[in-house]
Parts: structure tokens; sequence; C-alpha cells
């Protein structure tokens, strides 16, 4: 069991070959937010940054897998993600979510909300949106077990 420090974070990842976008939970490890979304390509500086301020005790990344379970064709994009950032932060764990209803929800989330369809159609709002789903689907679980 993962226990937490005052100051610690579970940081959310929905990774995409453009964008990818980013959450955080509350120090307590009960709620996630959407925090941004970042070109793909600065994401691994992005994390550098943010773990520069924050504890990050893990990393929850939305893995992609299709209706019967297995790998889908982005789970290549994600696998080498993965290497990155093993690289980069090996003492900080990841964790995989499955993330396959992770857009729909952001979508529904977004319009239970009152998002404008204008709001709804920019590619940033879902991508953190996502990243939140996906570690508060994570959050939920650990709760449980």
């Amino acid at each position: 069991m993962l226990t937490l420090h005052p100051m610690d974070r579970y940081v959310g990842i929905d990774y995409g070959r453009k964008r990818t976008g980013v959450a955080v939970s509350d120090p307590l490890g009960i709620f996630a937010s959407a925090l941004d979304t970042v070109q793909t390509a600065k994401i691994i500086e992005y994390l550098k940054t943010y773990a520069q301020k924050e504890n990050v005790k893990a990393f929850v990344v939305g893995y992609p897998v299709n209706m019967n379970g297995k790998p889908s064709e982005a789970a290549a994009d994600v696998d080498v993600f993965l290497k990155q950032l093993a690289k980069h932060f090996p003492q900080i764990p990841v964790i995989l979510e499955d993330e396959r209803f992770t857009s729909v929800l952001a979508h529904r989330a977004m319009i239970d909300g009152g998002m404008k369809k204008s709001g709804r159609m920019d590619k940033n709002s879902v991508d953190k949106i996502s990243a939140a789903i996906i570690l508060q689907s994570w959050m939920d679980k650990k709760v449980t077990l």
C-alpha cells in the first residue's frame, strides 16, 4: 500500500501522439484535477519541472486496450513513452490504468458541467479531463482495495 505524505501527488497522464493530458491528485490522494495539456514532444521536460516542485508518488498512465482487453495499436506509442518515464524518473513508480472510455467520459463530463460546444471541441480540454478521469478511476479503485 502506498502511503501519502502531506505534499505527495499522483500524476495522471493521458498520452497522445500530439498532445498529452496531465492531471494531479490532491495531497490526500482522493480527488483528481485536470492540470494541463502539453505538446507531447515537451512532456518529459514538463514532468521534470513539475516533479521539482511537488513530490510525485506515482505516475498513473492511461493504457489503450481494445474491448477484448488486449493492447490496441496506440499501445505501442504509450510503450515508448513508458520507457522514457522509466529512464527519466527511475525512482517514481508507473501504474497503468485502462483508458478505454475516457474520451467518451470526458465529453460527458464537459456536457454535464455546462461547457459550451466550442469548449468541448477544444482537444486540449478533452486531453486534460481524460487524464483526470484516468487518475480518478485508479484512485477510486485504490481506496476500495
